[in-house]
């Protein structure tokens, strides 16, 4: 059993290690991405699937995935079915292939910490059973840090001038990200709940482009930097029905273990803070003279995030199995951003999954008692390179419950996604990404003992 130094010491771990999810999509050379993702130079860069990995292994099921030891941050009311304190950390590693233009062919390896999650019942469900209590309402509560955005691309290009018999070469580099640290609250009522999320995104994001003449005696090298950080807060707000079907048992009427979950979740538009840096500079190649074209430090400004709706449906056979699908819409064409005035467009997703226990009690055959996921998911993406963007893959997964020394059930989750994502006119990228995640389960957190 946790003694009461070994939570708090579990909690200062969760919340110290924000500094070390800031630096992961960065190498120990600021001045180089980890990643090479072109793409990532538009907008505030890659999104980040924010679904952890029990629900990521069936497509994504944001909207309706509830589980009694994972939690789900999409939609806050799923915090409401917590049954344990659960403690999350999670994280992938991908391997994509680029291709398109004529260009030859580049793997790249990309990979980090996804996530970091402590949620918890606020009644602990040791209590009610001892008390003989059955209560009609429950509270769950989650704090969570995960990335938004990811940037990172080092891109190089060259442009003949045949006038001039001679070439520029311009190289592209980018790096950073964005992330969000917040609160969730879910409470329901009989099998109706409702949720809401309260956090804070933050990051920073530098661009760098630096422009030079190839077999020049007389050329300008130009070289242009923008940064900017990003604060604010934001909201999101769900809801979860589930409706349990009914059968007769020795003339009585009991729950059958059948349900069918609805969820929706969204929030509308909101502004975040940003602060800017700007510093283009020209350089003589041969007097080494520089001329400053524009120069402005610690500029603030809006961005302009978009709103954002999802919902689904689930049907499930509790502890046997369960199926469902999801769509989700953000309408980015409302994104504004003053530094980067990319144009982007709205965006949706849609996603169907399933997972299956063989024999969920099962005490001598190990493999019968692991959850055993499959899914698949489409989306669309903001940006457009003369069309717009698209992902899409198939989703699988194992959940692998361990089991420890008077506690609860935990859980090593295994995920492997494979995808295309871009288009053919300009880059596209098949990925093959594994994602994997801990959850330590534990009911000795918030248990009232008595004494007599």
């Amino acid at each position: 059993m946790l003694k009461y130094p070994n939570r708090l010491f579990l909690l200062f771990i969760f919340l110290g290690s924000t500094f070390a999810m800031q630096a992961q999509f960065q190498t120990s050379d600021e001045n180089t991405p980890k990643d090479n993702s072109p793409y990532s130079r538009i907008g505030l860069g890659d999104l980040v699937n924010q679904n952890f990995v029990a629900s990521r292994s069936m497509g994504g099921l944001g909207a309706t995935f509830n589980d009694p030891f994972h939690a789900n941050t999409v939609n806050p009311a799923s915090l409401a079915y917590l049954k344990a304190t659960s403690f999350e950390i999670g994280g992938t590693a991908q391997f994509a292939n680029l291709s398109g233009n004529g260009s030859e062919d580049v793997g790249i390896w990309s990979g980090g910490l996804h996530h970091m999650s402590l949620s918890f019942p606020i009644r602990n469900p040791v209590n009610e059973v001892l008390d003989r209590k059955n209560p009609k309402t429950h509270w769950g509560m989650n704090i969570s840090l995960i990335p938004y955005t990811t940037v990172g691309y080092d891109i190089t290009g060259t442009n003949e001038i045949v006038q001039d018999s001679t070439s520029t070469i311009t190289n592209f580099n980018g790096r950073g990200g964005t992330y969000k640290i917040q609160w969730g609250n879910g409470v329901k009522y009989k099998d109706f709940s409702l949720g809401v999320t309260i956090g804070h995104r933050f990051g920073k994001i530098i661009n760098e482009r630096d422009v030079f003449f190839n077999d020049s005696d007389v050329g300008y090298n130009n070289e242009l930097l923008d940064e900017f950080s990003i604060s604010g807060f934001y909201w999101n707000l769900g809801a979860m029905y589930k409706h349990r079907f009914m059968t007769v048992e020795d003339g009585e009427i009991v729950p059958s273990g059948k349900s069918i979950t609805v969820g929706v979740y969204g929030h509308t538009n909101n502004d975040i803070t940003s602060t800017s840096n700007q510093f283009y500079r020209r350089i003589n190649r041969f007097t080494t003279a520089s001329d400053t074209l524009s120069f402005f430090e610690d500029r603030k400004s809006s961005i302009t995030l978009p709103s954002t709706i999802g919902f689904g449906i689930l049907y499930e056979n509790n502890n046997k199995f369960r199926v469902g699908f999801d769509y989700a819409a953000s309408k980015w064409s409302n994104y504004r951003n003053e530094l980067k005035p990319d144009v982007l467009e709205d965006t949706y997703r849609v996603a169907a999954g399933a997972e299956f226990i063989p024999d969920y009690d099962s005490y001598n055959n190990y493999g019968k008692k692991m959850r055993y996921r499959i899914g698949a998911f489409y989306e669309t993406d903001p940006r457009n390179i003369n069309e717009q963007l698209t992902n899409y893959g198939i989703t699988m997964g194992l959940g692998f419950p361990v089991i420890l020394p008077r506690q609860q059930t935990s859980f090593f989750n295994l995920g492997l996604e494979i995808g295309q994502f871009g288009t053919e006119t300009a880059l596209q990228e098949t990925y093959f990404k594994a994602t994997f995640g801990f959850t330590l389960n534990d009911n000795s957190w918030f248990f009232k003992r008595k004494f007599q």
